[in-house]
Parts: structure tokens; sequence; C-alpha cells
């Protein structure tokens, strides 16, 4: 196996280990954590580092979080047992004679490998892997039909969440968002609404709610919940 070959390979595994994180990333999301703080306890429970914060007390809460952090934890173990040895492998087979064009053969791969990273960050790729993960996580969980919530951010007492209409609840069907009743009766504020791939844009008092809208909400997280009759994925009942 030449040097070219393997740093191709250690490349891959890069990138599969970016997939990886990024999966049960969003599969926590939809299990109600912010973005940030799932995928910073994924990478520690991906590499077991044991780097902890008082924010993994949050996956302790409930049964389904508990269950994904055991199989984030054991997948972790046999994916990284799997490249330590594939990595092993890898540089022993070279030969001593091509170790001399490492970092030049290295070169290509990696630079592709980075320019992936980089345009993963954007916002059509974060929606992308979002809307992929999510119809997969509805698949498992066996529920395709509900409307489905991603939590983004607490904020105090309230949170910032994002919600898929798959169908419109009735009381908001062909309802003008000031005539809806979410902000004076149940102190929810909607603040985005995307539609059809097009840009998000800010909901204004006409807004009338379509079946595909991506609502970017804020208030209680149960309630918010209760009027988009959304839920999480993997429930307790799972």
């Amino acid at each position: 196996m030449n040097i070219y070959v393997a740093a191709s390979l250690f490349a891959i595994l890069i990138l599969l280990y970016w997939i990886i994180s990024e999966t049960f990333t969003v599969f926590f999301r939809l299990i109600g954590l912010p973005e940030e703080k799932a995928r910073f306890q994924v990478v520690s429970l991906l590499t077991g580092c044991g780097f902890t914060t008082r924010e993994s007390e949050m996956i302790l809460t409930t049964r389904s979080r508990r269950r994904m952090a055991r199989v984030t934890m054991l997948f972790g173990y046999v994916f990284n047992v799997t490249i330590v040895s594939a990595l092993v492998n890898i540089f022993v087979s070279l030969k001593a004679n091509e170790l001399g064009n490492t970092v030049l053969s290295m070169l290509i791969p990696l630079v592709v490998t980075v320019a992936v990273l980089v345009l993963s960050r954007t916002r059509y790729a974060k929606q992308w892997v979002d809307h992929l993960v999510e119809r997969a996580a509805g698949r498992i969980s066996g529920d395709t039909e509900s409307n489905s919530i991603l939590l983004i951010d607490h904020i105090g007492g309230a949170s910032i969440a994002q919600v898929t209409l798959k169908h419109v609840p009735a009381f908001l069907k062909n309802v003008f968002l000031a005539q809806s009743g979410l902000k004076q009766d149940r102190n929810i504020l909607v603040l985005l609404v995307e539609r059809q791939g097009q840009k998000a844009t800010a909901a204004v008092a006409r807004t009338v709610f379509q079946e595909g809208d991506r609502l970017t909400v804020f208030g209680d997280y149960r309630e918010i919940c209760l009027a988009f009759e959304a839920k999480e994925h993997f429930t307790e009942e799972d």
C-alpha cells in the first residue's frame, strides 16, 4: 500500500467520524438537547475522553437520553478500536522508502477533507443533514406523520425551537398569525418561517401556516409542543 492510498483512507476515516458525530448530534437534538450542548456531549461520548460538565446532567434526565448515550458510547468504542487497528495496519504495511514523500502525498486528500468539512458548515448543508436525519428518526420511531421539534437553545425559562409542520393543527388552519392566539393565549412568539426550501423570513401578522413550513419559535418548550402538536422522537414510550 502506498502513502497516497494510506492518506486517502485516513481522510475517509476523518469524514466518517464527522458524519457519525453530526448524526448523533441531531439524534440528541431530536430528544430535546440544544445543538451546541448536544455536539459537545456527543464528542465526549464518542471519544471516551471522560470530559464532562454540569450539562451532562441533562442527558440523565430521561430514559430515552440515557439509552441514546449508551448507544453513542458503545458505537464510539467500537469505531475507535476499528480506526486504531486500521491505522496501525496501514503504517505497518508502508515501505520505508515511501515515508519520505508522506507530506506531499497526504496533502491532496487532506485538503479535500478540509474543504468538505468547511462546506458542511454552510446553512444549506446543515439544513439538509437535519432533514435527512429527522426523516430517519421518524422512521425509527414509527411516526412519520407527526410534527417534529428541534430544540435550538434555552434562554432563561423559555426555549428557542424549530418546529416542522407535517400537518397544520386545526386551530391554526387558514388563520392569520395575529388571530391564532399563540402570543396572547400561549405566550409563544413565531420568529421565522421557512417555506419550500426558501430563505427563512420574519413572521408577520398576516402569516398563514402551511404544511411543510419550518418555524422558529420562542416560548415554553412544553407549551410549544402542545400548541403545534409536535413531539420529540425517541420518547419515553419508545
